[in-house]
């Protein structure tokens, strides 16, 4: 099975419109939303049965006994992430969120007061019919998100049959998710915009796709708002040897779209005239 990833350097480039508009043109029947702080891809590709939801859990965290605490705060003298909060009766508590796992707390204790406690930092979803859809959602608050990225994408695997190609939706970004969505991706699909920050952060993405020898492509997305860095941007794909598929104009009829949770492959707009001739150029690459 083939697998195109379609990424961004930044938010709000179009990334999941687009993703849903390519899963609708191509007749996608496996595909997964690894975008797992803010997973939008079900509002358009809407499930039509109820997902198998799992637990998800991350390294464990320590917890202190308040009963066997004595407030000798050799736990609080010895945590470098600043976790560990002295109560107003002298005892130490854990801040979980701050808490990374390393437990040397439980190692200076000498009340053996700190213990591991299980630790749930997300649910996986995945949605099985006549399609194939996986995603996640990632407690606020919460790291492990490259691993719960991972998860995603091997829960999407494990469930497929004999769809030949899959697209997933990553996050923006190049931190511990967008990782964890290039391992074994045949195609990432970087989609940017006209502006500064969007050229910039296109950069990076290229260069952390490029470490896993990944394949990248290009689109511009509302690519006439800025003709002068749309031309930056294009001179720079030239330059990096990076297949550009095609600029997909302004169009307000994408934002009404949205808004009705409609994918643009259902309306005829300039915008979805594009992705159509991008979608050809894609499989070629493929």
């Amino acid at each position: 099975m083939k697998k195109i990833l379609v990424l961004s350097g930044k938010g709000g480039t179009g990334k999941t419109t687009i993703t849903a508009a390519l899963i609708d043109l191509l007749h996608i029947d496996a595909f997964a939303d690894c975008d797992i702080d803010a997973p939008n891809l079900h509002l358009i590709e809407v499930p039509k049965h109820t997902a198998k939801k799992m637990p998800f859990r991350g390294m464990d965290i320590a917890v202190i006994d308040p009963d066997k605490c004595d407030g000798c705060g050799k736990c609080y003298d010895a945590c470098r992430f600043d976790s560990i909060i002295k109560e107003a009766d002298g005892k130490c508590r854990v801040d979980e969120f701050a808490c990374e796992g390393c437990f040397v707390c439980q190692l200076v204790c000498p009340q053996n007061a700190v213990t591991a406690k299980d630790n749930v930092v997300g649910t996986t979803q995945v949605f099985k019919d006549e399609k194939v859809f996986s995603t996640a959602i990632l407690h606020m608050g919460s790291g492990n998100s490259g691993k719960l990225v991972s998860e995603v994408k091997k829960n999407l695997y494990e469930n497929v049959d004999d769809q030949e190609l899959a697209i997933i939706d990553g996050s923006p970004g190049i931190g511990c998710p967008v990782i964890a969505s290039l391992s074994g991706i045949d195609l990432a699909v970087m989609v940017t915009e006209p502006t500064l920050s969007g050229l910039s952060d296109l950069r990076r993405i290229v260069k952390t796709a490029r470490s896993f020898k990944t394949p990248v492509s290009l689109i511009i997305n509302k690519s006439d708002l800025n003709d002068s860095i749309a031309n930056d941007i294009i001179k720079y794909a030239k330059e990096e040897d990076i297949p550009c598929l095609g600029n997909i104009p302004y169009d307000k009829e994408v934002s009404k779209a949205i808004n009705k949770n409609v994918s643009l492959a259902n309306i005829d707009c300039p915008a979805s005239r594009a992705i159509f001739v991008i979608k050809d150029k894609m499989m070629k690459l493929i």
